[in-house]
């Protein structure tokens, strides 16, 4: 299974999951950005990096999800983060978490960095001690769901989605449901997206208005966001409505809100 690409989808659309998993409050992620960052002229990437937003009261977070065992994974976090902080020059302090599926693949050796993980510098997660899935926040037992074994998937798999819709709003609903959906399809890479689908009740479900206006007003809102994208390459606001499908008052609107405020304006 690609865990890589599954753990930053899901940090990327639901950075929220992220803090509630190192005890901080879900509404942090809201001052934050989720990146991926290539420290230059060494061939390496920091696969995740939640960026501060605002302040530099806010911590850099650096993320690495390691599910094979590695000797050396403590020597290359700690280079790649102090080449990031030397290049980058941030004004803001920062910590780490490695995220492990168990105790057992982390090998790593901490002897010359053992003050960052003495003062929580540097934090590790094991995914399979956190506890039942049932008792914990819906976010955090999704992330389980990557680590169950098949044989115990499957019921999880349908407690997560019982609880989705009933504990979630429109939105965030569905965004969990796809995670989930997603998360199936590298689990059982023999079923189709069909089988996935009947099997857990979600053909079904994604038929109903709810989730079908839902679908429409994330589609509606990732082309608004998108207007800016085009303006910048020269498009006009006639060609960005047709190309989009959006009404041409709702494509002058946003671009009339990119355009710097006039020397009248108050």
């Amino acid at each position: 299974m690609k865990t890589d690409s599954i753990f930053y989808r899901l940090f990327q659309e639901l950075p929220s999951i992220f803090f509630e998993l190192i005890g901080n409050s879900p509404e942090t992620a809201s001052v934050y950005q989720f990146v991926s960052v290539e420290v230059k002229q060494t061939a390496l990437r920091i696969d995740g990096v939640f960026l501060p937003t605002e302040t530099e009261e806010n911590p850099i977070y650096f993320l690495e999800v390691q599910f094979q065992p590695d000797s050396e994974i403590y020597s290359r976090l700690v280079t790649e983060i102090c080449l990031y902080l030397r290049q980058n020059k941030p004004e803001n302090d920062w910590n780490a978490v490695v995220l492990y599926p168990t105790r057992s693949i982390d090998i790593g050796n901490i002897k010359h960095y053992r003050e960052f993980f003495s003062s929580q510098r540097i934090r590790r997660i094991y995914l399979d001690e956190l506890g039942e899935a049932a008792s914990l926040p819906l976010g955090i037992a999704t992330i389980k769901l990557v680590v169950a074994d098949e044989d115990i998937a499957i019921a999880q798999a349908r407690e997560l989605i019982d609880r989705t819709r009933q504990e979630l709003n429109s939105q965030l609903q569905q965004q969990i449901l796809q995670l989930i959906e997603t998360i199936l399809f590298y689990k059982f890479p023999t079923m189709s997206r069909q089988e996935v689908e009947t099997m857990f009740g979600l053909s079904e479900f994604k038929q109903t208005r709810v989730y079908q206006e839902t679908l429409e007003e994330g589609e509606r809102k990732a082309k608004l966001e998108s207007i800016p994208r085009f303006l910048g390459l020269g498009l006009s606001v006639e060609q960005i409505a047709q190309g989009l499908g959006l009404d041409i008052e709702e494509v002058r609107q946003v671009a009339q809100q990119q355009l710097p405020n006039s020397p009248g304006d108050s």
